[in-house]
């Protein structure tokens, strides 16, 4: 008992030493919510994986694969392809939340269709969907503290104990916002997911492990099986795993955010890189250990608590406690980064989008909804624990959190699409997939095991198109659409007004002629030149070749100014707006 709970006392104090070095006092919201824009790819890598795998994965995914075999691996399948997607969305992302100041997900959507309401509806599903992930997180650390302190700590106590320790890390989020969780996740991150990769190369390979990789040879022929080979689950049922795996993978609120932590388009993109590897390798590596570990007796007689039984029957007290760190690395980390999500949507998209608040009113708000976002989390926990099936209540927030997924991925990608189509797509497509998961919590069997989140996502879709097709669009709102999409390309729209030509005046048109393609000229060249110095690092321009630029663009100010005085006394200096 002593040494499992002195092995997290170092651990949590590591993080109390990283975060006091690293301290820094925001200075603005964008500061305080998205780390002032700042961090390079490997630190959003993990900031990435810290989000995406909780410490819940040693426990309810573990025993997934104990208790139904290779169907443990769709969450690799699905991590990876969602963070393959990942690198599509994210320059577009980053560019628009750079040009627009934007630092959160909602923020995004209610730039892209022009609305309030639609910044509020894509919130409140966010946070609704965040919401099971915090409480497998806090059964996490409390199936953690009730290991560490040998059985002797009822359950109550558990998770108070683990509500302390996570409002402890909550006084440095609150005081540094993102910042302290980007530098905390990749100290978190090492110990959670490296540190376990090793571990499990070691149970892996180690002659003397139970969980040798030689023990696949004797799988039992039941965990061989994928849902829909010959069970009760019907053909859809493992596609719809996948799928609204990996269509959401995006939409989370936790996960979304951390584009915004970067310092240039560049390392969003090795970020996705980076992070594909360290959560596939990772994940795929605890799948193969666990199901080697399915033969031992007391591992398949209790599966969510396989990955601790393993680690004490080969390395005692010690690797029990090194193995209950990583699974506290990963739960406080991830539901430090959901609370902090959840806290700042609350106050910057749901009360901020009634309430003009100011910076310092936004942190109190987001303060004060973290607090009780948490201590809803620790009861729900509580009348949940011992639940059949965790991996369910993940399961389950996905079919919510893809509702999203509509709006965002059509709306990055097309132009086509409007603020009533996403409300109408948004709130039907959550209501039906609310009213299915109730009546059908894992899968509906007349359709094939498809889930109910797939089928609403459907509906969202439909509803999508046909209100944005059967309501107008008014031009103004296309041409801001259309800016919108010139900075997403990396670009800036400029528009040169000049005089409309009067018959008879020949030479004054043609001065006139000259000095538009001039100006002309000088805003591409000037848009070009702002964008090469924006970006030189993110995309490898060196700094000589964006000052050539400036300077050509210099020199056709001038020749611009030039073919005005030529026109007849026009203004003497020629501008693009």
């Amino acid at each position: 008992m002593a040494v499992m709970l002195g092995m997290l006392g170092v651990f949590f104090l590591g993080i109390i030493v990283v975060l006091y070095l690293t301290l820094k006092k925001s200075k603005s919201f964008d500061e305080y919510a998205v780390g002032g824009r700042s961090f390079g790819p490997w630190f959003v890598a993990m900031s990435y994986v810290n989000s995406w795998w909780p410490g819940t994965v040693f426990i309810s995914f573990a025993g997934l694969s104990v208790a139904s075999g290779v169907f443990g691996f769709y969450g690799l399948a699905y991590s990876t392809l969602g963070l393959a997607a990942m690198y599509f969305i994210a320059s577009r992302a980053w560019r628009w939340g750079k040009h627009y100041n934007l630092v959160t997900q909602p923020d995004l959507l209610r730039l892209r269709y022009g609305s309030k309401a639609v910044g509020v509806v894509t919130s409140i599903i966010g946070v609704i969907a965040i919401l099971p992930w915090v409480i497998l997180g806090m059964q996490a650390l409390a199936t953690v503290f009730s290991i560490a302190s040998g059985g002797t700590w009822a359950l109550p106590v558990c998770l108070l104990v683990g509500l302390a320790t996570v409002l402890i890390r909550q006084i440095w989020t609150v005081r540094m916002g993102m910042r302290g969780l980007v530098y905390t996740d990749m100290y978190q991150g090492i110990v959670a997911y490296v540190i376990a990769a090793i571990v499990c190369v070691l149970l892996l390979v180690a002659p003397n492990s139970p969980a040798n990789w030689s023990y696949l040879s004797e799988i039992p022929n039941q965990l061989l099986f994928l849902p829909g080979d010959g069970d009760s689950y019907g053909p859809l049922y493992m596609f719809s795993s996948v799928f609204t795996g990996v269509v959401g993978a995006l939409c989370w609120p936790m996960s979304f955010v951390r584009i915004y932590t970067a310092n240039n388009v560049k390392s969003v993109k090795k970020s996705t890189n980076y992070a594909m590897l360290i959560a596939g390798g990772f994940y795929a590596l605890l799948t193969i250990v666990m199901l080697s570990a399915a033969h031992i007796t007391g591992v398949a007689a209790n599966p969510q608590a396989g990955w601790t039984t393993l680690l004490e029957n080969y390395g005692g007290v010690w690797l029990l406690g090194l193995g209950l760190t990583m699974i506290f690395a990963g739960s406080i980390g991830h539901i430090d980064g959901s609370v902090q999500a959840a806290g700042t949507q609350i106050a910057n998209d749901i009360v901020g989008s009634k309430i003009e608040l100011s910076d310092v009113q936004k942190t109190i708000v987001s303060k004060g909804s973290m607090v009780l976002f948490i201590a809803l989390a620790a009861v729900l926990a509580y009348f949940t624990n011992g639940m059949d099936r965790l991996q369910l209540l993940a399961q389950i927030s996905y079919q919510a959190v893809v509702q999203i997924s509509v709006p965002l991925f059509l709306g990055i990608f097309f132009k086509f699409g409007n603020k009533n189509g996403a409300l109408a797509g948004m709130i039907v497509g959550f209501v039906v997939a609310a009213a299915l998961t109730i009546a059908f919590p894992d899968d509906i069997p007349a359709l094939g095991s498809i889930t109910g989140g797939v089928v609403a996502l459907f509906v969202n879709l439909f509803v999508y198109v046909a209100v944005s097709l059967l309501t107008t669009t008014p031009d103004a709102e296309r041409t801001r659409v259309d800016e919108l999409f010139d900075v997403a390309r990396g670009g800036k729209r400029s528009t040169v007004t000049v005089g409309a030509a009067v018959p008879g005046m020949a030479t004054a048109a043609k001065g006139e002629s000259a000095a538009c393609e001039a100006a002309t000229s000088v805003a591409t060249c000037e848009d070009a030149a702002a964008t090469a110095m924006a970006e030189s690092e993110s995309e490898g321009l060196a700094a000589s070749k964006a000052a050539s630029i400036a300077t050509a663009a210099s020199s056709l100010r001038e020749a611009a100014a030039a073919s005005y005085a030529r026109a007849g006394g026009a203004p003497a200096e020629a501008s693009a707006s």
